[in-house]
This record gives structure tokens, C-alpha cells and sequence, in this order.
């Protein structure tokens, strides 16, 4: 998935040392996450997140082009329609969603090679009953991973 930012690029949220790394999320916003990995179980869901302040408040749920189980795109006119919805909100972009239906909820080799966005959260849902943690996020810079600790907001 890629944008392209014209005017502000999204500003750095996570904390610089990574062993207390986290993002912080409102709590309806991770409910809805669950939700949306369980509505179709066939298919990876996928969506943006967005906020202020450094909090997610908003969840942009898309439409997963690809309809696919094992990967996920947000069509560009989509991806457009949304990312003028967040600017037209007075937000920023601070998370890409998507689920992993039939694995575990961490960056697959695919996730972090399409890891575009280094200063965003990348938020993994697993609609597995017996997940330890079925929304987890993640740093992705240069190819490496970095699991971020969710903070209720």
C-alpha cells in the first residue's frame, strides 16, 4: 500500500526506546478490530487508523481488494477517499490494520517487505478464539520488527 505525502508526513508517535515502545489506542477502537476479523473469517480485513494527540480515536475499515486469506490491498480509490477523510477530520494516520484468519498475528515476510510507512503503527488481528493476543501492533522499520505494547487511551 502506498501514499504519497504531498503536504505533512505523519509524525512519529512511538517511543524512541523500543523496550517500552507503545501505542495508544481507544478502547472502542480495538473492539471494533475484533469485531472485523469476525465478520468474514474467509478473508484478510484491513483498514487505516487514525488520531490526535497520539492516540488512535478513529478506525477506517476498507475493503480488502485482493480478497484474499492470506494477503490484503486497499484499492487507490479507496486508500484516497479515506486518507482525505482523516486530513478532512483534522487527523493523521497512525495505523494499518489487517488480520492474519488463518495464522498467528505477527508480521508475516510479506508484512514487512510492504512496510512503507515506518512511523505507523502496524496492528495484526487474529480472530482465533485461543489467541493470547488477538490485537497486537508492531514497529516495522528497515526490516525489523518491533512488537509495541497497546495502551488503553
Amino acid at each position: 500500500m502506498r501514499v504519497s505525502w504531498s503536504r505533512n508526513p505523519p509524525r512519529t508517535f512511538l517511543s524512541e526506546n523500543s523496550e517500552h515502545a507503545m501505542v495508544r489506542v481507544k478502547k472502542e477502537i480495538l473492539e471494533r478490530l475484533k469485531e472485523s476479523v469476525l465478520q468474514n473469517r474467509q478473508q484478510e480485513c484491513c483498514g487505516l487508523l487514525a488520531g490526535r494527540g497520539g492516540v488512535i480515536v478513529r478506525d477506517f475499515p476498507a475493503t480488502n481488494a485482493l480478497a484474499s486469506a492470506t494477503e490484503y490491498e486497499i484499492a487507490p480509490k479507496e486508500l484516497f477517499q479515506h486518507m482525505r477523510g482523516i486530513r478532512e477530520a483534522g487527523l493523521e494516520l497512525m495505523g494499518i490494520y489487517h488480520s492474519h484468519p488463518n495464522g498467528d498475528n505477527k508480521p508475516s515476510p510479506r508484512d514487512i517487505a510492504w512496510a512503507y510507512y515506518p512511523d505507523v503503527a502496524y496492528f495484526i488481528v487474529s480472530p482465533q478464539k485461543d489467541a493470547p493476543k488477538p490485537v497486537r501492533a508492531f514497529s516495522i522499520q528497515n526490516g525489523k520488527t518491533v512488537e509495541l505494547n497497546i495502551e488503553i487511551a
